[in-house]
């Protein structure tokens, strides 16, 4: 798909979140060929890996996918500086730093949800970064953590942050409960309170708020955007039913007078990628571990999965598999 001129802050009212395991450049490659405009972010890269461990080719990703943003994971200034550098040189459009993720592995390097705690080091991590490159410096955050009071910290954080010149955050609109809850159960236990974020909204109508967290639908995207929030970032629906998310959102959400896009011209779309990257030593299942959900919801959808995942990760699998598929769903709706 063609790449659409749009500046951050307009493709900010969509977004895919940053996803482990998940949200990786073919992921993204994939979800650009549904919309043109919605704001694409990496999996957390951690800038340790980047700046100790030169682990640059974690920054590689297609020119199509932009508008795309690199998400940093890291405590210390100096090397989110050096990070980002790296990640703006590298031609990302935003770096964000994680403030929201709670894993173990993320607590014990002292980044993630547990910096809700030391927004002191989270202005002075986007000070330094800020002052580093000319990309926009964003935050993605929790309203708090453990024994916090949201309504308490919340603001004092945001504040503190945009001190330091951050002016777009995203908030995922539940605490982070560190000690007791595994990340997994951080994603669906702890209540939502949407309503703390149109809070920080009507205090900081300056800033560019974006809310996350139980984001099923574009209708329930459009809502938030129509209730006066300024984006709305979708994780786990945009992964297992990217079409329902992304086929309608340029017109819905961006405002623009072309068709909706549909998945199977997304399969097509797909192929030559698929092509290049076989060619270039991949394996298919690489790729075609994300477009499982494709057709989610629709007739056929179960034959579509099931001879991708049978198929794809056998020896010299390509695109002939993916027109299999095509072809297998087609007789599963004619059945």
């Amino acid at each position: 798909m063609k790449q659409g001129k749009i500046d951050l802050c307009s493709a900010a009212r969509l977004s895919i979140a940053p996803m482990m395991d998940w949200t990786d450049r073919h992921c993204r490659y994939l979800h650009r060929q549904m919309s043109r405009n919605v704001l694409l972010y990496t999996e957390m890269v951690t800038a340790p890996a980047l700046v100790r461990g030169g682990a640059v080719h974690l920054l590689g990703f297609d020119a199509a996918e932009h508008p795309v943003a690199l998400q940093l994971g890291g405590s210390d200034p100096v090397e989110l500086a050096q990070a980002a550098r790296l990640g703006a040189g590298a031609g990302y459009g935003e770096i964000n730093l994680n403030v929201g993720c709670p894993s173990d592995r993320v607590q014990s390097g002292t980044f993630g949800a547990v910096l809700m705690r030391s927004p002191d080091l989270v202005a002075e991590c986007c000070a330094e970064m800020s002052a580093a490159v000319s990309v926009p410096v964003t935050v993605k955050c929790r309203i708090g953590v453990d024994d916090q009071v949201p309504d308490d910290i919340l603001p004092q954080f945001i504040a503190r942050v945009a001190e330091a010149g951050v002016t777009r955050f995203c908030i995922h609109a539940r605490m982070a409960w560190l000690d007791g809850l595994s990340p997994k159960e951080n994603r669906d236990i702890p209540p939502l309170n949407y309503a703390l974020v149109h809070r920080m909204k009507a205090e900081f109508p300056q800033l560019h708020l974006s809310v996350n967290g139980g984001v099923a639908s574009l209708e329930q995207a459009c809502a938030f955007l129509q209730s006066g929030l300024d984006g709305v970032m979708v994780g786990r629906a945009a992964y297992h039913q990217p079409a329902d998310i992304l086929c309608a959102a340029d017109r819905k959400i961006y405002g623009e007078p072309q068709s909706d896009t549909t998945p199977e011209g997304a399969v097509r779309a797909m192929l030559p990628y698929i092509e290049a990257h076989l060619t270039g030593g991949g394996r298919l299942n690489q790729v075609t571990r994300h477009m499982l959900g494709l057709f989610a919801g629709q007739p056929g959808a179960r034959a579509w999965r099931r001879i991708l995942s049978e198929g794809a990760h056998l020896p010299g699998a390509g695109p002939q598999l993916i027109e299999d598929a095509l072809a297998g769903m087609v007789q599963a709706r004619a059945a």
